[in-house]
């Protein structure tokens, strides 16, 4: 069961059977995937291919170096064509890459326990709370409207200094047709219980204009 399904030359059979058991380990890993990734039926219709894509490739290859550079180079291509996705949703596509380099070798059996296990061990840690505190000190991207004739440099710095624990610049816009400024902060609360009330204290300062509150997912790459 641990040992390639493959002999010196592949034959017809062994592609099927490689095939056949690839794909139904795709599946049964999407499926299992779907219970912890929100995600559209796409991508897991991707999930469920691409161990068997990344399994032919690898057999046809079969040692020829000059082939594998070839496909390594189209593969590489296709990263700039793609949106990019979540952290979960990478995950899986590197699961399913790593299984289908095993069942491109013939190892159906490993092939099998590394999609198989890594969803279920993915699946288990996921639903423990162990990492469960690192929201209460994460980083927050909070933009601010303020009219023109604010002068903003310090306007915030109270405020910033009773309900944050820290505070980065993170750039400037006008909006309105330059008839106000956006600015954009990267904060750490105190309290995240707090959330509300340091919103309150802002609108009293910027007028009651749009402020908004959100998780800074990408901290090099954030939209003013």
């Amino acid at each position: 069961m641990f040992q390639s399904i493959y002999s010196s030359t592949v034959t017809p059979a062994q592609f099927f059977l490689m095939a056949a058991v690839t794909l139904a380990v795709g599946l049964a890993f999407s499926w299992l995937m779907s219970f912890r990734i929100r995600s559209t039926k796409r991508f897991f219709l991707v999930t469920t291919l691409l161990p068997l894509i990344v399994a032919s490739v690898i057999t046809f290859v079969n040692g020829n170096i000059g082939a594998g550079v070839a496909i390594g180079g189209a593969f590489g291509l296709i990263r700039f064509r793609s949106a990019q996705g979540s952290a979960d949703e990478l995950a899986a596509i590197l699961i399913t890459m790593g299984g289908g380099i095993a069942f491109g070798m013939g190892f159906l059996g490993y092939g099998t326990v590394l999609m198989l296990g890594l969803g279920l061990l993915y699946f288990l840690i996921a639903a423990l709370p162990l990492f469960s505190h690192s929201r209460e000190d994460e980083t927050l991207m909070l933009r601010v409207t303020v009219p023109e004739n604010l002068e903003y440099g310090a306007a915030f710095d109270e405020t910033f200094a009773r309900y944050c624990k820290s505070v980065e610049r993170a750039g400037v816009k006008t909006t309105g047709m330059g008839s106000m400024f956006r600015l954009s902060y990267r904060v750490r609360l105190l309290d995240p219980r707090a959330e509300k009330a340091f919103i309150d204290e802002l609108r009293t300062r910027n007028g009651n204009l749009e402020i908004s509150l959100l998780p800074d997912a990408q901290n090099t790459n954030t939209q003013l």
